[in-house]
């Protein structure tokens, strides 16, 4: 690695490490926005491998993220205790799980539901495979929100409050920290803990990316016929790439629900998945660095819209909602981008390119 590139990554790095300090100059408020910014990042890297590298269209994947943030929400809160005698005898203040057990258990179980998904959909393509997985996604959302009766598991519509924060080397997440007379609230912990997530998340998939698997992947994206005429037993990567992208997802919900403290099933709607394939497709479906430029441009445009959608309202003495209007606005932007920047805003460098003229 040269001179060049090593200056650039530690400015890079240490320009990712005082962002939170001058943004709490600000308030809370703009440091709570680059969190859920690093959350939807790791959300569209997830994707970005179902997506990016194996080519399967998946439109509910937001429910491996409802998966992981329910699964933390029971194990770190009291409500299991409040609403099942045997669980109360055997924890009376409730299930605290450490942070160590709670991001493999959120990997594992969202793996495990991205197979389930993958498994009957082994043969659909295309538009057929994004109504199926459109379909899973309603149905985890539907089951949350109905899963009260006969036994309060999810608590229904309700959601699950009193959700713990995490504890990192003894330091605790949802509190205020006191480093070298200097005082870092909550959300700047939690983006300092979000942040090393993404990168080892980042560094996971450029290793995919330059892996056997990784082209194989590749190969079922561009030509599934052809990939197993060349030995690729498509099955299992398929599978693989399902379960791979799906712990992401669930890595990221558990994150989410410590982050929150309160988890409902509003907050896995429809939306949020569509919300997710945009910011894979608009920043560069497949090319890492794109997949994150359009995670931060579109989880952040909606918050900054705020300001501008505020004033709109005020132009038209309120005959506009100002939360339909900031939806509108995202929506032109999106349309600008793909007009201006069909392939993406930073699209991959191989994508497209003409193969070299075989010689004579």
């Amino acid at each position: 690695m040269d001179t060049k590139k090593i200056f650039t990554f530690l400015a890079a790095a240490i320009g990712l490490l005082v962002v939170p300090l001058f943004a709490q100059q600000l308030g809370n408020g703009p440091v709570r926005i680059i969190d859920l910014a690093l959350l939807y990042v790791l959300l569209a890297l997830g994707l970005n491998i179902v997506v990016g590298y194996a080519g399967l269209l998946d439109l509910g994947y937001v429910a491996f993220y409802a998966v992981g943030a329910y699964m933390f929400a029971l194990m770190a809160s009291p409500h299991l205790s409040e609403n099942f005698e045997a669980i109360q005898a055997a924890f009376p203040t409730g299930l605290h799980s450490p942070i160590w057990l709670v991001i493999p258990a959120g990997a594992a179980l969202a793996a495990f539901f991205g197979v389930m998904l993958g498994a009957p959909t082994l043969k659909l393509r295309g538009d057929y495979l994004a109504i199926v997985t459109l379909g899973f996604g309603e149905i985890i959302r539907v089951f949350l929100n109905n899963l009260e009766y006969p036994a309060n598991i999810t608590n229904g519509p309700r959601g699950i409050g009193q959700i713990d924060s995490f504890h990192v080397f003894g330091v605790d997440l949802g509190k205020s920290w006191e480093v070298f007379g200097f005082t870092l609230p909550s959300v700047t912990l939690y983006y300092y803990l979000f942040l090393a997530l993404v990168v080892a998340g980042v560094v996971v998939c450029y290793r995919l990316e330059n892996s056997r698997i990784g082209r194989a992947w590749m190969a079922i994206r561009e030509d599934e016929i052809a990939a197993k005429a060349m030995g690729i037993n498509t099955r299992n990567l398929k599978l693989l790439a399902f379960g791979m992208g799906a712990t992401f997802g669930g890595v990221s919900g558990a994150m989410f629900a410590s982050f929150q403290g309160f988890v409902s099933p509003e907050s896995f709607s429809l939306q949020e998945s569509v919300m997710i394939v945009a910011m894979v497709v608009l920043g560069g479906i497949g090319h890492i660095p794109g997949v994150i430029l359009g995670a931060l441009m579109l989880s952040a445009l909606p918050e900054v819209l705020r300001y501008v959608a505020g004033p709109l309202q005020q132009m038209t003495d309120g005959r506009l909602d100002a939360s339909i209007l900031r939806q509108l606005l995202v929506a032109l932007a999106m349309i600008g981008i793909m007009l201006a920047r069909p392939r993406g805003l930073w699209p991959a460098p191989e994508h497209g390119k003409v193969a070299p003229p075989v010689a004579k």
